[in-house]
């Protein structure tokens, strides 16, 4: 593999970006090395600086659940751009997309347009305390909901519950000042936990006994667990929802939503201020809806979760007969590989994983053309771009690394 432009990028990078980078986990810090610098994308693949081609399990996070590049999405964009790429003003994009965002989540009445995930986040806890006057937030340890704040710390009106137990949860909400529980459905920060059965239920059955507002953050699973996102898998429909770049076909936006009787309590419908000059932006408006209207294709999701299946099980495969300790959990097109761990179902459980041996994967993988998220505690995702040719090719690469880590 050839990396001497993109380490040379790099060392340019470092000297006008904070670490080099816009974003920590792409400066390889939890794996060792020098990030790549990627030239282009297309389809399943991406392409870096020096020329080297890798089968992509990243997809810029999650969104390009179509592939990259998708012709659908670019030229939609492309079609739009040519009449102006902002306004800050109204546009009929932005009731298209809002209308379709609907029309898949259940629950959701009403959608306001942000610029990102934790934008979405912020919004929706001070839309929930205005609603139920109340101050201190519920969330769970090792879920990721953004960069504010009071998502990243404990303390002060912020209180930390653990993932997949309803017992911390019930004190916390007993002081009866809780304006809402925050919560990834499926995490996908702590590596990929699914929640145990009865958990996301158990959540929506204390919230409602404590008048406290249930959100559920699906920057990640929605419109990948299904078109209806984890409400319509799990059966569970939360008072709030967020989302993330999923919504706008990878393009920096986000959007909250959630019933009527909540969302318009925000400005100028009612009190709770948030705005945004470039929330609804008609080219992210543009990519997302032709996004959404993909999805309402059933075949985009057979195909994923199939290929997600096939990955998973034969990940599984490998590093049983190794003999190596591991495990991997997956959920539809959503999976993660835990080295030196036999479960994980909480944070506590994911933080025991071996990262050093992650480490040596990803770079192994890395050398062999196949671009992983760059840190043990982060998911890959499956696009419908990904053929089982390409999945096969992957698990043969992955038992060679692994046998070599052995052997090493």
């Amino acid at each position: 593999m050839k990396d001497c432009i993109s380490k040379e990028l790099f060392e340019r990078a470092v000297q006008v970006m904070p670490g080099g980078v816009n974003s920590p986990v792409r400066a390889f810090k939890a794996v060792g090395g020098n990030p790549l610098f990627i030239n282009r994308a297309d389809a399943s693949r991406i392409y870096d600086a020096d020329g080297n081609e890798y089968i992509d399990y990243v997809y810029s996070w999650g969104p390009l659940i179509l592939g990259h590049n998708n012709s659908a999405i670019r030229e939609a964009v492309t079609k739009v751009a040519q009449n102006g790429m902002s306004f800050g003003a109204p546009t009929e994009a932005e009731i298209k997309l809002a209308e379709k965002i609907i029309s898949f989540a259940p629950g959701v009445e009403m959608v306001r347009m942000v610029n990102s995930g934790t934008e979405a986040v912020m919004s929706a806890i001070r839309l929930a305390r205005a609603y139920t006057g109340r101050p201190k937030v519920v969330k769970f340890e090792g879920c990721y909901h953004g960069h504010s704040d009071s998502m990243l710390a404990e303390g002060g009106d912020t209180l930390i519950a653990f993932y997949n137990d309803l017992t911390v949860v019930e004190e916390l909400l007993k002081k009866k000042d809780v304006a809402c529980v925050i919560v990834e459905p499926v995490t996908a920060n702590m590596g990929v936990v699914l929640p145990k059965e009865g958990f996301l239920s158990g959540l929506k059955e204390l919230c409602k006994i404590y008048g406290t507002l249930l959100i559920f953050d699906e920057v990640i699973t929605g419109f990948r667990l299904g078109k209806g996102g984890a409400q319509e898998y799990f059966g569970v429909q939360a008072d709030l929802v967020t989302y993330g770049k999923i919504i706008g076909g990878g393009m920096p936006v986000g959007a909250y939503g959630g019933k009527k009787e909540i969302m318009e309590l925000i400005a100028p419908s009612g009190p709770v201020y948030q705005a945004g000059t470039l929330s609804g932006n008609p080219i992210a408006m543009a990519a997302g809806l032709a996004q959404l209207e993909a999805l309402e294709n059933p075949d985009v999701y057979s195909h994923i979760n199939k290929m997600g299946e096939k990955l998973a099980r034969g990940l599984s495969s490998i590093v049983q007969n190794s003999g190596l300790k591991a495990c991997v959990n997956r959920i539809g097109s959503i999976a993660c590989l835990f080295f030196g761990i036999e479960n994980a179902y909480d944070c506590k459980s994911a933080k025991k994983a071996n990262t050093k041996l992650y480490a040596s994967y990803f770079h192994g993988m890395l050398n062999k053309g196949i671009y992983l998220a760059p840190s043990q505690f982060e998911a890959l995702f499956i696009s419908c771009t990904h053929t089982e040719n390409e999945i096969d090719q992957t698990l043969d690469k992955a038992e060679q690394v692994i046998i070599s880590i052995l052997q090493s």
